[in-house]
């Protein structure tokens, strides 16, 4: 079931659960993500950043949408931290059905200009706009966009910046660092700023990172008015950690014989992640 990213966001923000949004780079992975997701019968979004959708090619994307459009469970295919207008233009031609305008680390006013900007475009074919405002941390050179410290998101800035940019969602920096933490850092979730921020502004929040956050944390944000949660780190460390166990079997080399278990062990993953985010039956809200 194909859905815009407004459409999977609007019923989980109603049923106070969040939506899991799988970073997939591959054909494999993207497989296992929906299998596991029709087991659990939970709604889900299947985020491609612009460096996983030239690592895969564009020509696989009409097969991953058509995956969706057939699939038993709600799904949006997002464009995960596009950087430019020109981007978010070639993520609606490709067929995205979300995409994100990622201009955090401008100035507020260049990033509310550039955001609405994107939104009345995809606003008018359709697809639904997530925005950035304040940034979350970085931890190594494969994460995404970030800054070396966390610029927090202010509550005020929050409710005035999607009021004037009529973005769909919104990605808050609340204590999460993009990639694995190094052991110098201890990551802490701010959740009265959460509530803060939920109190004001009417649309659907996300949370980009939080691979180390505990668990608890992760969870009571999904309560207290977080409907999406990016999972990229945590199921490519599954799968890439069982692909390299197998491999010293020299003797494999099919990918039939190679991926199975890799799949296996990324939806051991993306199961609990669907349960902690209170995703688990929730597809049959959608109905």
């Amino acid at each position: 079931m194909l859905l815009s990213g407004d459409q999977v966001l609007k019923v989980a923000a109603e049923g106070n659960f969040a939506v899991p949004a799988f970073n997939i780079s591959d054909y494999s992975m993207m497989n296992a993500v929906f299998e596991v997701c029709e087991e659990k019968q939970a709604p889900h979004i299947i985020a491609i950043h612009p460096d996983e959708v030239r690592h895969i090619g564009r020509y696989v994307l009409p097969a991953i949408i058509d995956r969706a459009r057939t699939s038993s469970v709600p799904t949006a295919i997002h464009w995960d931290h596009g950087a430019t207008f020109e981007q978010a233009l070639t993520a609606i031609q490709y067929g995205f059905t979300s995409v994100m305008i990622d201009a955090s680390l401008l100035p507020f006013d260049e990033n509310v200009a550039l955001s609405r900007r994107v939104a009345e475009v995809a606003h008018a074919v359709g697809v639904s706009v997530e925005a950035e405002l304040g940034t979350i941390g970085k931890t190594d050179g494969y994460a995404e966009s970030g800054t070396d410290d966390i610029i927090y998101t202010v509550p005020a800035d929050a409710a005035r910046f999607v009021e004037e940019t009529g973005v769909d969602s919104l990605a808050v920096a609340i204590g999460t660092r993009h990639g694995l933490y190094p052991s110098s850092l201890t990551p802490e979730l701010k959740l009265d700023l959460l509530d803060e921020i939920d109190a004001v502004v009417s649309a659907p929040l996300v949370l980009h990172g939080g691979s180390n956050n505990p668990d608890d944390e992760i969870a009571q944000a999904c309560r207290r008015g977080i409907n999406k949660v990016n999972i990229s780190s945590d199921i490519k460390v599954a799968y890439y950690s069982r692909m390299r166990e197998v491999l010293g079997d020299e003797g494999l080399r099919e990918p039939n014989a190679i991926q199975p278990s890799c799949e296996a062990a990324l939806q051991v993953v993306a199961a609990q992640k669907i349960d902690m985010f209170g995703a688990a039956g929730k597809a049959s809200l959608y109905r």
